[in-house]
């Protein structure tokens, strides 16, 4: 089956085409009236290679787009001319249904209207010019939807079981708590479905199912990282062990009426019959209440959180039992049943995933958790499969970034949680992702809404835990002559290449080869050792020889060193760095002197003489000022050593640290760190999880003898780890998903920090790094708006565009 046909880019309705849809008596998928259909070309159809297939709500072919009009409009979809999807308005009371007429929506890009209006024209299809009322309706639906939300935004806080829990939880956990078992135990509707009479119906699609539509009982719990996620779901977990009672914790206006807390049970929501809409006037339990199966929760998890969920149960809680499905495991489903909390990763459910013995599928599940869940963000992966077959009653995504790049993150958990329609991709498409690409407000306010019905956020500024302060600057570091050279170079050859990419539109063709060029310029950024020799090799040979050679020039060299400590550079007018003699004898920086030459006549500064990179030549070792360090480092080594030594003689305690997303970086920064006197660990995803929180712990232990810098790496250190020994973190160089380096960052300043967080990012000027720095604030601006309170804003996808920018 193809995907759904829907353009990136702005584009807007070119009008409605009435199209009949056929061979419905051979295809076991259904309509009803109103409901929205997918359309999605199959060109590899044997009878037919311009077919549009038509598919139903639950993503069932239901039959094809006739012939003639699919013609017409085959070819303006493989050109991605036009992108559609249809609406079905009426379905006929007839035993045997044939064909059924549908109206096709065709939008286009503004360029391409009349290109496109011409085409549907002459191939005499009708097209009826656009109204607007069908937008106007779901718009309607989504502000009834954000206003009920807002009526019920006010959860009641709980306490956690105290014979289970022996930490005692911050006043936004506790409220977290309460949200948690409140959309658990809720027995409605979920959104956008309404009871009609004896029917339910989907205000968005239309569409309406024999049964009463399950509840939704799980969604997205994205409390800013380091807010104590973690042990609120454990809370969460413990509930049910208790009795049935939980502690609802009282207003202030309550306590002065003399109500204190207040032990309730967690009632179990009244719901209606699943035997249809003929009983919906019989009310039952839910059945939950009957449950006779396992009440274990399964955490899904990368393998570096594996050990702070084994680590903050054995903190935290009291009579918990916890089975770690990694590495050597049991294969007997009772046995997991046994333990309260089952926890894995998501590259072993991955793997089992075609096991049909695999003791996973066999349960199901009360709860799912996924941590870290916007691991899952390409549906398509195998462990995004995995995760979404399991069979559980409730469903948590968890994670402090659910958008890391764009809304289309958001999807994969919409398919985990089961949230029809959105986890229908052609819905998905056509209510959120396509109207994000425009420029009107439409889109983010839906996201908006959306995310207000599902999610929980809050950030540290809004909550009153006492974190120490947390500052971020920013460090501007100037590339040493060579690495501009170079950057310079591969930059010019970067740009000449889009270019040409761009006027033979083919950039998305050669969407890998831009990736390439941009590492390769953020690669020079670091450090030139990041770079293989075949770029390297692109500079000119700036080999200059050493004046050991040259007795009578040597010796003028030493007569000048006696004379003064320090040569101030004619040029920079600063003391010299990688000192250079002339023939002509007289003295220079390095990179001043080879500027010089590179953009003068070539000729000596001072006495004006003809003067060539051949009449250069360098100071032994002995006599340089520079430290070895800095002669073989890059210019942000060097930028980071200083800031390191600069902290040291402030605090000689003081921890910091690294992050790079180069591990080679890494192990480049090991060498001149301890030669600096640094003691030091490094933690990369090539660890085991062990030795991992083996480095972990070390680095935790607060004496003078162990290591005060950590190198990290930024993927591999990104989640789930518990870093508050250190203060200060660096960021070697900018990732362009800021959500990825504050998940970092939040490992350091997090609940149990006691001392202010300094974060300092390390930026070359002039750079494709300046540039990522303002693709991040566009990201970041998205992110902020998706969980901000629905209104009219402004709102624009991200998309190649971005990646195209940065190299122009």
């Amino acid at each position: 089956m193809g995907e759904p046909i829907f353009l990136p880019g702005r584009t807007s309705l070119v009008g409605s085409i009435s199209v009949n849809v056929v061979g419905i008596q051979h295809n076991a998928g259904t309509f009803r009236a109103g409901e929205t259909v997918a359309l999605v070309r199959e060109p590899s159809n044997t009878d037919d290679e311009m077919a549009i297939q038509v598919l139903n709500t639950r993503g069932m072919v239901v039959g094809y787009i006739k012939r003639e009009a699919a013609k017409v409009l085959a070819p303006l979809i493989d050109s991605q001319l036009i992108s559609v999807y249809a609406i079905v308005p009426k379905v006929p009371r007839v035993e045997k249904l044939f064909f059924i007429n549908c109206q096709v929506r065709v939008l286009a890009r503004d360029d391409d209207f009349e290109h496109v209006k011409s085409t549907i024209l002459e191939g005499k299809l009708m097209l009826t010019p656009p109204v607007g009322k069908e937008v106007r309706g779901v718009d309607e639906s989504f502000t009834l939807v954000g206003q009920g939300v807002e009526k019920k935004a006010k959860t009641d806080p709980l306490e956690p079981p105290s014979e289970f829990i022996k930490t005692l939880l911050y006043p936004h956990q506790k409220q977290g708590l309460g949200w948690l078992v409140q959309k658990e135990n809720s027995g409605e509707l979920p959104p956008f479905w309404e009871e009609k009479g004896r029917k339910y119906i989907n205000v968005l699609t239309n569409h309406s199912p024999d049964n009463r539509p399950e509840p939704l009982r799980g969604g997205i719990f994205a409390d800013e990282m380091g807010l104590g996620k973690t042990l609120t779901l454990l809370s969460l977990i413990a509930l049910d062990k208790s009795d049935g009672s939980v502690v609802l914790v009282m207003s202030e206006s309550a306590k002065r009426k003399g109500k204190g807390k207040v032990k309730m049970g967690i009632s179990r929501p009244l719901k209606k019959s699943r035997t249809g809409p003929d009983s919906s006037s019989s009310m039952t339990l839910d059945d939950d209440e009957t449950w006779e199966g396992t009440k274990s929760t399964l955490v899904v998890c990368p393998p570096p959180v594996l050990p702070t969920w084994v680590t903050q149960l054995g903190e935290h809680t009291d009579r918990m039992t916890l089975y770690s499905y990694h590495g050597h495991r049991t294969s007997d489903a009772e046995e997991l049943r046994k333990h309260d909390i089952v926890l894995t990763t998501y590259a072993i459910l991955a793997n089992e995933q075609p096991l049909e013995e695999s003791p996973l599928k066999k349960i199901e599940w009360w709860r799912v958790i996924l941590d870290e869940a916007h691991v899952i963000k390409n549906v398509n992966a195998q462990q995004s499969r995995a995760v979404t077959s399991l069979n559980a009653r409730r469903r948590w995504a968890v994670t402090g970034n659910p958008l890391q790049n764009n809304s289309s993150d958001l999807f994969s958990l919409m398919v985990f949680l089961r949230f029809v329609p959105f986890s229908i991709k052609s819905y998905w498409q056509s209510l959120i992702q396509h109207p994000l690409s425009q420029l009107n407000h439409t889109g983010l306010s839906r996201l908006q809404v959306l995310m207000a019905t599902l999610s929980l956020r809050r950030t540290k500024d809004e909550v009153l835990i006492g974190l120490p302060q947390k500052t971020i600057e920013t460090c501007y570091v100037e590339l040493s002559f060579e690495e501009r050279e170079l950057y310079d170079r591969i930059e010019r050859e970067a740009k000449s290449a889009v270019e040409q990419y761009i006027n033979a539109g083919s950039v998305m063709r050669n969407y890998t080869a831009v990736l390439g060029i941009i590492l390769r310029l953020r690669q020079i950024c670091c450090s030139m050792a990041l770079c293989p020799p075949e770029v390297t090799s692109l500079l000119p040979s700036n080999k200059i020889e050493d004046v050991s050679n040259n007795p009578e020039l040597l010796k003028k060299l030493v007569a000048v060193l006696e004379d003064t400590e320090d040569i101030d550079c004619p040029i920079c007018v600063f003391p010299c760095t990688n000192l250079i003699i002339t023939r002509c004898a007289h003295i220079y920086c390095r990179a001043c002197i080879l500027k010089t030459l590179q953009n003068s006549q070539r000729r000596c500064p001072l006495c004006r003489g003809p003067l060539t990179e051949s009449d250069l030549f360098s100071a032994p070792p002995e006599s340089c000022k520079s430290s070895e360090v800095e002669n073989h480092s890059s210019a942000k080594v060097s930028t980071l050593l200083d800031l390191l030594l600069a902290a040291k003689d402030r605090n000689l305690s003081s921890k910091s640290v690294v992050f790079s997303q180069f591990r080679r970086m890494l192990l480049i920064l090991e060498g001149p760190l301890r030669e600096a006197g640094f003691k030091i660990m490094r933690l990369d995803g090539s660890m085991s999880a062990k030795r991992r929180q083996e480095v972990i712990e070390e680095f935790g232990v607060a004496e003078q003898s162990t290591a005060t810098v950590l190198l990290a790496s930024l993927k591999a250190s990104g989640a789930g780890l518990n870093l508050t020994a250190a203060s200060t973190v660096y960021l070697l160089e900018p990732w362009w998903n800021p959500a990825v380096e504050e998940q970092a960052t939040d490992r350091v300043h997090r609940i149990g920090q006691n001392k202010d967080v300094k974060i300092v990012r390390l930026i070359a000027s002039n750079s494709i790094e300046e540039r990522i720095l303002k693709l991040q604030e566009r990201k970041k601006a998205l992110a902020k708006k998706a969980f901000g309170k629905w209104a009219s804003t402004d709102g624009r996808e991200i998309g190649l565009d971005d990646l195209i920018a940065l190299v122009s």
